[in-house]
């Protein structure tokens, strides 16, 4: 059985605040965009070993046994003792570590994956207490729609945005972001206008009030990835923004706007219908 687990991108990212547990709470709109990873699974009836799981595509960093898909299926294990042993192969096309949730979407793709080959009868819920188990965005994956998101994102409120009008850019000069030293460089902050107001307003307004926190001291750091944003914006780009603590950059387009890739080689660039 094989399913696709889709990226994401993050409209708006306001840190608001530490939280005793060493978190932080925060706001964002989490947008499901169409690139794609490949998760599939068979049954492994050949040898005692429980899970196996094989790579390609884009380099996998880490080793097998801290990914999240394997660590989807040892955490259903751990509950459900008669899930069958598995082969599981992974084709990723999502850039990794570029803030588009790929490797959230293939732990939470994996849950979802197992429930329904194997016919565990998880409920929507379940699901959304084990993805919440692998990390904050997993949760996101399960529900798979817009969402205004809170908490450290596992509040999850789905909500109607309409895109459909428009096309994106997504572009990542392949610079890697530790999330650990861009948090501790943030100064956390109540915003005066919470985004899910901000994302009901015209997408033409998003340039001066959308923002996501991270940037300010990914940019000062990172001056390639400024620059994603500043070309998406000479390409007409009605909007531009770095999606979690980067390193990518996505561009909103209406329709018609021509678009030239002059990018240096390398760069992950994908154009995509909203």
């Amino acid at each position: 059985m094989v399913l696709f687990p889709n990226a994401k991108i993050n409209l708006g990212l306001n840190i608001i605040r530490k939280r005793p547990d060493g978190f932080h709470n925060l706001e964002t709109v989490f947008y499901p965009v169409p690139v794609y990873d490949a998760l599939e699974v068979v049954k492994n009836d050949e040898t005692n070993e429980e899970i196996s799981i094989s790579f390609s595509g884009i380099r996998v960093n880490g080793k097998p046994e801290d990914n999240l898909c394997v660590k989807a299926w040892r955490l259903l294990k751990k509950d459900i003792p008669q899930l069958p042993a598995i082969k599981s192969h992974l084709h990723k096309t999502i850039v990794a570590g570029g803030g588009l949730g790929g490797g959230s979407a293939d732990g939470a793709f994996m849950l979802k994956l197992l429930n329904q080959k194997f016919d565990l009868g998880l409920s929507n819920e379940q699901l959304l207490d084990y993805a919440l188990q692998l990390g904050s965005d997993c949760p996101f994956f399960i529900i798979n729609e817009p969402c205004f998101a809170t908490g450290r994102g596992e509040f999850l409120e789905p909500i109607s945005i309409d895109l459909s009008a428009y096309k994106f850019v997504i572009a990542n000069p392949g610079l890697h972001v530790s999330t650990i030293e861009v948090f501790s460089l943030l100064k956390p902050s109540l915003p005066s206008k919470s985004i899910r107001e901000l994302i009901r307003q015209p997408v033409e307004t998003w340039k001066t009030e959308l923002k996501n926190d991270f940037e300010e001291p990914v940019f000062k750091k990172y001056p390639a990835i400024e620059n994603v944003k500043s070309k998406l914006y000479g390409w007409g780009a009605v909007y531009a923004s770095m999606t979690g603590t980067g390193s990518s950059v996505y561009g909103i387009f209406r329709r018609e706007t021509e678009l030239k890739n002059d990018f240096p080689p390398g760069y992950f660039v994908k154009e995509l219908i909203g």
